[in-house]
């Protein structure tokens, strides 16, 4: 059986200043299947000790033993990696975005040909139970769980226009409604919902073709309408991650030489309770997924510095979701050798190329 490297690391931060953290690897283990080559979102359930991986490659979601350190089975039935013209074409693979409803032990994931699939995680072994199509020509990507009205929204960035989707998490999951974003021309990004609110925000990279103008989409989970958007100006916002409070993290894609050229390096803390930009960093930008953990009052990034001085892989940063379980980090990403790896921050390898970082989660689509 063919197998890829796959490393998961415990990470314990050291240091008093995010830039001053490091890291430290401590485990490898083997991944049954094809070459983990194309790979999306990965979650992390630290109450059941679980890992949940969005692996295209095997067309799977692959579940890992967080305590033991061990692959421990997948679900298939997703559609797996999509070739175009001898590439693959992320807005038809999957599977894709992936929630947690925590409440009834069940994992979303988006997939490819626009549905969304639940998996039963209280099964033995865990089990691909429902399809739910969101109607659409292109992926269903990143998702968020509202448990409080019992909804998951998901949203379709390929399509033209893009839309967002509200399924029920009742039994029938039922689509309650669908949202079209006719002024988000570059798509959305990663939702969040927030119980001091009640209400969704997605992440919009661009707004009425402004590539310096996006901001976060505010959906109200009751009357299932989109209320307005939150401007978030010079961002490209991209992750977004509920933090203390009514306070949100948001990562902003500015800052890299590829997706923002002459944008600076920028990351945001918004209070979306009064609707105001609490604070820019501008040490860190050009990244994807962020998270914050309110044990240790810290936000952490896949991002790059203002110098450009911090990049993993090749052309961006590849990460696994980290979250914080008894006092350390868990977090993967992929180098040039198509191996999962985390190094500690801020070294270089004999040819210069950086070998280090932080991040919450993965992607491998930009």
């Amino acid at each position: 059986m063919r197998t890829s490297a796959l490393t998961i690391a415990l990470i314990a931060v050291v240091g008093g200043g995010a830039l001053a953290a490091s890291v430290s690897r401590v485990g490898v283990m083997e991944l049954p299947g094809n070459k983990l080559d194309n790979f999306d979102i990965g979650y992390v359930d630290s109450n059941a000790s679980r890992y949940y991986l969005a692996d295209r490659s095997n067309a799977a979601i692959d579940i890992f033993d967080t305590q033991k350190r061990t692959f421990i089975g997948r679900v298939g039935g997703f559609v797996g990696i999509k070739m175009v013209n001898g590439r693959a074409a992320n807005n038809m693979s999957g599977p894709n975005g992936v929630a947690l409803d925590a409440d009834k032990h069940q994992l979303w994931v988006g997939d490819g040909d626009s549905t969304v699939k639940v998996i039963d995680l209280a099964a033995n072994p865990a089990k691909l139970v429902a399809t739910i199509s969101t109607g659409g020509k292109g992926r269903a990507d990143e998702l968020t769980v509202d448990t409080k009205d019992g909804l998951v929204l998901v949203g379709n960035n390929a399509d033209k226009p893009t839309f967002v989707s509200l399924i029920s998490t009742k039994p029938d999951h039922a689509v309650v409604a669908k949202i079209e974003m006719l002024d988000a021309t570059d798509g959305i990004d990663q939702p969040t919902y927030m119980p001091e609110t009640g209400l969704f925000y997605a992440s919009v990279p661009v707004w009425k073709d402004e590539k310096k103008h996006g901001g976060l989409a505010v959906i109200d989970p009751r009357t299932l309408k989109f209320v307005k958007l939150i401007p978030l100006d010079d961002c490209m916002p991209a992750g977004s991650f509920h933090g203390p409070g009514t306070k949100m993290i948001v990562g902003c894609s500015a800052g890299s030489a590829t997706r923002t050229p002459g944008m600076v390096p920028a990351t945001l803390i918004v209070d979306v309770k009064t609707e105001k930009v609490v604070k820019v960093i501008h040490e860190v930008g050009g990244m994807d997924e962020v998270w914050y953990n309110p044990a240790a009052h810290r936000y952490y990034t896949v991002s790059i510095r203002a110098n450009n001085s911090i990049r993993f892989g090749q052309r961006r940063s590849r990460f696994g979701r980290l979250t914080m379980m008894r006092g350390l980090l868990i977090g993967i990403s992929v180098l040039q050798q198509r191996r999962l790896a985390v190094r500690p921050p801020e070294k270089r390898d004999a040819d210069g190329k950086i070998v280090a970082g932080k991040a919450r989660r993965h992607r491998d689509d930009r």
